[in-house]
């Protein structure tokens, strides 16, 4: 199997983020906060050119690219909100998560783009990104509720930095968004799938990535269903949101692993 190969002038990029995202996820609460913050900042900003690199030339894209912007939105959002809630302790997994995808996407920048796709194409994909960044948001948010239950029933105090009914909150509003922002792409894919994906290919491309989308659309939508009618919450909601966020990342991330690692497929 023959990789792509990003540009060369990613690499100053990928590996500053991924230093600056390495030494908070390694050193965890061990690190002054204000150089931890200061680290995650100089990461985010780097990771973000990394990116960008992708789009110079023939524009770049796979599975790994779109755990990239994936990580690369969940970091944004942790940022912003530690803004607002500066006690919000999660910067050794914001590290973690960052550290991984910039340094994947290096190895696995993925293809390039089929010069017969519509210029609508990639607002297309950034909907179903942003989509998956609200949901990877979520399921971080989630998993730290589920740590601060846990405490809590131990008589601990809560690590997380945040209220347990807050986290609560802001899960389901990532929730919330990701939904939107899922529905948007799946409807636009329906209305104008001929467009994006070139003629001939109909308004659905019925392949797994299709499925697996449908399929996790339905989840959250039961999920949301369950919060508003039933009230759902603790355990169930959070399994229920992991099932949703695992199918949603088979669609496309999963798929094109198989494609590109496991078949060696390129295309």
């Amino acid at each position: 199997m023959i990789l792509a190969s990003p540009p060369i002038w990613m690499l100053p990029a990928t590996v500053l983020a991924a230093l600056a995202y390495g030494f908070p996820a390694l050193a965890g609460e061990r690190l002054n906060a204000v150089l931890a913050r200061r680290l995650l900042w100089l990461a985010w900003a780097s990771h973000g050119v990394a990116l960008l690199s992708l789009l110079a030339g023939p524009v770049h894209f796979g599975f790994a690219p779109a755990i990239s912007v994936t990580s690369w939105l969940v970091v944004s959002a942790y940022m912003v909100e530690s803004q607002f809630f500066p006690k919000f302790k999660a910067r050794w997994a914001m590290g973690g998560l960052g550290g991984v995808a910039v340094v994947l996407a290096w190895f696995f920048p993925g293809t390039p783009m089929a010069s017969q796709s519509s210029a609508w194409l990639p607002l297309h994909w950034a909907l179903g990104l942003s989509a998956y960044g609200m949901f990877a948001a979520a399921v971080v948010h989630a998993w730290m509720m589920t740590r601060a239950e846990k405490d809590i029933r131990r008589a601990h105090d809560a690590d997380s930095g945040i209220p347990l009914l807050t986290l609560e909150r802001l899960t389901f509003r990532f929730v919330t968004a990701g939904f939107v922002l899922l529905t948007a792409t799946l409807v636009a894919g329906l209305l104008f799938g001929d467009a994006l994906y070139g003629q001939g290919r109909g308004h659905w491309r019925w392949d797994h990535k299709t499925i697996f989308a449908l399929l996790s659309w339905v989840t959250f939508a039961v999920l949301l269903i369950g919060r508003s009618q039933w009230g759902w919450r603790g355990r169930r909601a959070v399994r229920v949101l992991y099932i949703g966020a695992g199918l949603l990342l088979l669609s496309y991330a999963g798929s094109r692993f198989v494609m590109e690692v496991l078949l060696g497929r390129m295309g």
